[in-house]
């Protein structure tokens, strides 16, 4: 009985030791930009969207779901896909506006634009827990968002930083746009696939399976080219979404009148 109850505990524990790790790759990006190393700190967070979805699988395959574990996760997110991506672009690109007055400004105000709308966007999504429909989020997620701007940074680094408008690199008017975008998408109401209907046992095609080797292939060829099209492109997919729904709804309420 004692041995069972043991294995039962380290199960429990399992979750928030993945959830620790993503924490610790958030904390070790935040790190690796205060030193200018702003490659390995994109890479971290990409470690960190890792960990963290790995966190999630492992409490559903277990059984071991707990409110502690969703709020400790919630706070590992808020670090690692919070304050680590508003860091990352402020130090990469923004704090050089420092020297500018009004761009200086814009830029650390786009920073922390970004982390109170993944605050809120966090918390939003715990309070809607149980009630949401699982099949979208709404608002972009917060993983989602840092995944946007750790891969362009990590793709930006080498292709733009030579292209300049006036006094400053057009780099710092990318990264300030996508910044706030970003932002305010996480708190709309602009819904996104969550994938969670996803069922891995389901039979597929040919066709899916040798897009997912290639995917591979091109991932582990050029990884910052690929994560920031993925990335991107799931962040344009909301609105998409939400527009043919709302234009669904439209012609839905014309043929209902007619």
């Amino acid at each position: 009985m004692t041995e069972k109850r043991q294995n039962k505990r380290g199960i429990y524990i399992l979750p928030s030791i993945f959830t620790t790790f993503a924490l610790f790759a958030g904390f070790y990006s935040i790190v690796a930009s205060i030193n200018g190393d702003y490659t390995l700190a994109a890479i971290s967070i990409m470690v960190a969207m890792l960990w963290d979805a790995l966190d999630g699988r492992v409490a559903r395959l277990t059984n071991t779901q707990s409110a502690f574990g969703a709020e400790y996760d919630s706070l590992s997110d808020l670090v690692s896909f919070g304050v680590a991506p508003a860091l990352l672009v402020y130090e990469w690109s923004l704090s050089d506006l420092k020297s500018i007055t009004l761009l200086g400004e814009i830029g650390w105000l786009a920073a922390f634009i970004y982390l109170t709308c993944a605050a809120l966007r966090l918390a939003r999504f715990n309070t809607q827990v149980g009630t949401a429909d699982k099949r979208y989020f709404q608002g972009l997620p917060s993983p989602a968002a840092a995944g946007v701007i750790a891969s362009m940074i990590w793709l930006k680094f080498w292709n733009f930083e030579s292209l300049d408008i006036g006094v400053v690199s057009f780099s710092y008017y990318i990264g300030i746009a996508i910044t706030i975008i970003c932002g305010l998408l996480m708190v709309s109401n602009v819904r996104y696939f969550s994938f969670k209907e996803f069922d891995s046992k389901n039979k597929t095609s040919f066709r899916f399976l040798l897009l997912s080797v290639l995917s591979l292939i091109l991932l582990l060829y050029k990884p910052n080219i690929v994560l920031f099209t993925g990335f991107f492109i799931y962040m344009l997919s909301g609105p998409i979404i939400t527009m043919i729904g709302l234009y669904n709804k439209r012609n839905q309420k014309k043929q209902a009148k007619s």
